[in-house]
C-alpha cells in the first residue's frame, strides 16, 4: 500500500522534533503536526522560561552577598512586566528557530491538531492524511485533583504569563515543580508558602537532597507547611482563603495566586488512541482527590500495542525529562529508519532540581542502593561544607556532596550534590558513573583547587 508519507508525527516538542529531523535524514518522508507553539514544554512553559526566571530571582541575594566583598549595592527593584516580557520574546524566539530547523530538515510542518482515525490514517487540518509510521510525541499537562475551589488556581503553563507580581503565593506540592517555583517566586521577592502532604519534599531522591534541600529553602525565607493536605479554595475580598488540614486539626492560609503543582499526566485525551487500537497503561496518583490517568504502553523500542505506531516522551510516563524524550526519538529514527536498531537506556540518567539550592543527582540513591544489593555491601562517602564564597558573605549556605559505593566491587553506584553549580558538576561526574568508574578511579584523580567540585575526588 502506498502512504502519503513514511512518518507522521504528533506533537512537535523535544521527542518529536528529534525523531521527525533523524527520520528526515535517513530520507524518510516526514510530516509533524503540533496546535501550539513548536518546541513542546521545555520550550514553551517548561525548562527555557522556567530557567530564565531562576536566574532572575538569583539576583537579589548577589546584590546582597556583594556586600561581603565591599561592593555597595543601591535600591534594587524588579519590573515584573519587563522580566515576563523579555521571557515569552525568546520563548518564541526558540520558537521559530525550531520551525526553520524542521524547514532546513526537510520535515513539513502543519500547525493544527491531529486525531488518529485508525492505524495508518490521520485527519488533521481538515483532512485525512496517511502514513506508514505514527509517532505519538504530544507530552504531559498539568494535573489538578478535584478538589473543592480549583477554578482559583492556576498551574506552572500560567506562572510565565502572570500581569502582575504576586504578593503571596501558595504552593500545593512537593515534586520539582512545586519546589523549583517556591524558590523562583521567593527570590523575586514574594512571600512563598509551600504545602507538602508528607514530611520531606521531593519524594524519589535521595534522602540527603531532600533534607538539604528543605533545610535550605526554609532558610530562604519559604513557609514549608508539613503533612497537611488542602480541603478547599475560596475568594474572600483579602485574596484565595485556603483551608488545610492536618490530622485533626485545621488552619486557614491566605495568598492572592495558589499554584497546583500536583503533578503532570500524560496528553492522552482527544488523541484517538482508541480508533487505533492502542493500549494505554494507568498510573494512580496517591492522595486526596487525585485520580487514574493513563499512558501510552510502549516496549523498549517505544512501540506500542499497533505495531506501525509508536510513542516517546512523557507521554509514555516512563522517565519525564527533555533529554530522555530526545533520546528515545533519536533512538526510534535509527531503528526504523536507519537502519540501526537500538534501545535506549533509561538507567544511570542524570537529572537537577533548579532550586535554591541547587540539587543534582545521578545514579541510585542510598536507599535504592541498599534495598538492592543489602547494608552490608553500601558504603556511603558524605561530605558538608560552607562554600569558599560564603566565607566572607556571612550567609548561612551549605554544599552537601555524596557518593553511593557497592563495597565489594568499589564501583560509584550514585553520586548527589545540594549546593551551586550542582547541576554543572554533576554532568560531569555523570560520566564517570555511567562508564562504571570505581571509588579508586576517583580518589587517583586530581582536583580543581579551589572548587567545589574537587570534593568529589577528595572524599575519604
Amino acid at each position: 500500500m502506498t502512504y502519503d508519507y513514511d512518518l507522521f508525527v504528533i506533537g512537535a516538542g523535544s521527542g518529536g522534533l528529534a525523531a521527525s529531523k533523524r527520520a528526515a535524514s535517513y530520507g524518510a518522508k516526514v510530516v509533524i503536526a503540533e496546535d501550539d507553539l513548536v518546541g513542546g514544554t521545555c520550550v514553551i512553559r517548561g525548562c527555557i522560561p522556567k530557567k530564565l526566571m531562576v536566574y532572575g530571582s538569583h539576583f537579589p541575594a548577589l546584590f546582597h552577598d556583594a556586600a561581603g566583598y565591599g561592593w555597595k549595592v543601591g535600591e534594587a527593584e524588579l519590573d515584573w512586566e519587563y522580566l515576563m516580557t523579555v521571557i515569552d520574546q525568546e520563548v518564541r524566539r526558540l520558537s521559530q528557530l525550531h520551525i526553520n530547523f524542521l524547514n532546513k530538515a526537510g520535515v513539513e510542518l502543519i500547525q493544527s491538531r491531529a486525531t488518529l482515525l485508525d492505524p495508518h490514517t490521520v485527519e488533521v487540518d481538515g483532512r485525512k492524511v496517511t502514513a506508514d509510521k505514527i509517532l505519538i510525541a504530544v507530552g504531559g499537562r498539568p494535573f489538578k485533583p478535584d478538589i473543592p475551589g480549583m477554578e482559583y488556581s492556576i498551574t506552572s503553563n500560567e506562572m510565565f504569563h502572570l500581569k502582575t507580581q504576586p504578593k503571596h503565593v501558595v504552593i500545593i506540592g512537593s515534586g520539582y515543580i512545586g519546589t523549583e517555583f517556591a524558590c523562583i517566586m521567593r527570590g523575586l521577592g514574594c512571600e512563598v508558602t509551600q504545602l507538602i502532604r508528607k514530611n520531606l519534599i521531593l519524594t524519589g531522591f535521595d534522602e540527603d537532597i531532600r533534607t538539604e534541600v528543605q533545610e535550605g529553602m526554609t532558610n530562604y525565607g519559604i513557609r514549608v507547611i508539613q503533612n497537611t493536605q488542602m480541603k478547599q479554595a475560596e475568594r474572600v475580598p483579602e485574596g484565595l482563603k485556603l483551608t488545610l488540614s492536618s490530622g485533626e486539626s485545621e488552619e486557614t492560609v491566605i495568598g492572592d495566586v495558589l499554584l497546583m503543582a500536583t503533578g503532570r499526566v500524560p496528553n492522552v485525551e482527544g488523541l484517538g488512541l482508541e480508533n487505533a487500537g492502542i493500549n494505554v497503561v494507568p498510573s494512580t496518583m496517591e492522595g486526596h482527590g487525585y485520580g487514574t490517568m493513563n499512558a501510552i504502553a510502549v516496549n523498549e523500542y517505544s512501540q506500542s500495542s499497533q505495531p506501525n505506531i509508536f510513542a516517546v516522551g512523557d507521554v509514555t510516563d516512563r522517565m519525564n525529562l527533555t533529554p530522555v524524550a530526545i533520546g528515545e526519538g533519536r533512538a526510534f529514527a535509527d531503528s526504523e529508519f536507519g537502519n540501526s536498531r537500538r534501545v535506549f537506556s533509561h538507567d544511570t540518567i542524570p537529572t537537577a532540581l533548579f532550586s535554591t539550592p541547587e540539587a543534582a543527582t545521578v545514579g541510585l540513591t542510598e536507599a535504592e542502593a541498599r534495598e538492592k544489593l543489602g547494608d552490608d555491601r553500601v558504603k556511603i562517602y558524605r561530605s558538608r561544607f560552607r562554600p569558599l564564597f560564603h566565607s566572607l558573605t556571612g550567609a548561612p549556605n551549605k554544599t552537601m556532596m555524596k557518593l553511593v559505593v557497592d563495597s565489594d566491587t568499589d564501583k560509584v553506584l550514585g553520586a548527589h550534590m545540594v549546593g551551586e553549580s550542582a547541576a554543572e558538576i554533576i554532568q560531569g561526574v555523570a560520566i564517570a558513573v555511567k562508564m562504571g568508574a570505581t571509588k579508586k578511579d576517583f580518589d587517583a584523580t586530581v582536583g580543581v583547587h579551589p572548587s567545589a567540585a574537587e570534593e568529589f575526588v577528595t572524599m575519604r
